[in-house]
């Protein structure tokens, strides 16, 4: 259903996307954008003269967006001149951190339409900035978890946690290119004003923890890569190392295991005693010259504890 919202100022004009053709003139909006928005499902803003020379922008905003379904997600469209908003499918009452009289009356105070705008954009980054801080609280746990907990478990939760951040981000980009289509407009009164300073810093704010967050992702996971490629060559060195240490042991085993009718050493007397110092030599003098050698590496150390690479 259509909704008029007159203030002092300015005008809003909220409008379902079902009645659209029915409840709503037509032409105070470009011609042609009506059908546009009824097939329209990603984020686009166009700023023009408008009619008679009007300036304008509209386009359309996805403000939420599910972590888990892509297709579950809210879009809303617009269409703003210095005096009148229109939003199509903007469900205002569902912003989180302010009440819908609340917002009504601050909206009220605006002196246009433009800084009306601006201030729902700012509470639409105000929300996102509490999901933000949400997010902090988890990267928090996940920071320590790579050092205690240190698994494929782990690994997965650091890239859960990275995609949540591009969610964010892909939220807030076109947010960043609404404030600039404004700016470029120059709508009289508006870009000097304290709402269009106030939304600025305030994404400008969310900028700046999601660029911070995600350089402390790319660390986490570029340290997952340094210590998985790590334990890797620690295992493929553990095996080759034990491998040849035990060679004389399945050579002499494999030599004495035989069963040929002429075999010298089945008459000896000390045959069994000899075997076990021969395999028992053997052994040690090749593993001393793998450690001479640096081979062993730290084969045989103990990890200190809470050691990243245990």
């Amino acid at each position: 259903m259509e909704r008029n919202i007159n203030f002092d100022k300015w005008k809003w004009v909220q409008i379902n996307k079902n009645d659209l053709g029915t409840m709503w003139e037509q032409e105070t909006t470009p011609s042609g954008w009506e059908t546009t928005i009824r097939r329209n499902i990603t984020n686009c803003v166009k700023v023009h003269g408008g009619i008679d020379g009007e300036m304008s922008v509209n386009g359309s905003l996805i403000y939420r967006q599910n972590v888990d379904e892509e297709e579950d997600r809210q879009i809303f469209h617009f269409y703003l001149t210095s005096q009148t908003l229109v939003t199509i499918d903007l469900e205002f009452t569902a912003m989180k951190q302010i009440s819908a009289e609340m917002l009504l009356r601050q909206l009220d105070k605006c002196d246009n339409a433009v800084d009306g705008f601006l201030f729902l954009l700012g509470e639409l980054v105000n929300d996102l900035l509490v999901e933000i801080d949400q997010f902090e609280e988890s990267l928090q746990s996940l920071m320590w978890g790579v050092k205690k907990r240190n698994e494929m478990r782990t690994l997965e939760h650091v890239f859960t946690q990275r995609h949540e951040l591009m969610i964010c981000k892909n939220l807030l980009i076109p947010i960043q290119e609404l404030k600039m289509a404004i700016e470029e407009m120059d709508f009289p009164n508006v870009n000097n004003g304290e709402i269009f300073t106030r939304t600025c810093k305030r994404i400008d704010r969310a900028q700046v923890l999601l660029r911070e967050y995600e350089q402390e992702l790319d660390t986490m996971i570029h340290l997952e890569e340094v210590i998985s490629s790590h334990r890797g060559n620690e295992i493929m060195k553990t095996l080759t190392v034990l491998t040849t240490v035990f060679t004389p042991i399945m050579a002499l085993g494999a030599l004495w295991g035989m069963n040929f009718k002429n075999m010298p050493e089945l008459k000896w007397q000390y045959g069994y005693l000899i075997a076990l110092l021969l395999i028992i030599t053997s052994t040690l003098l090749l593993y001393r010259y793998l450690k001479t050698k640096g081979w062993t590496g730290d084969l045989l150390k103990g990890k200190k504890r809470g050691s990243f690479f245990k």
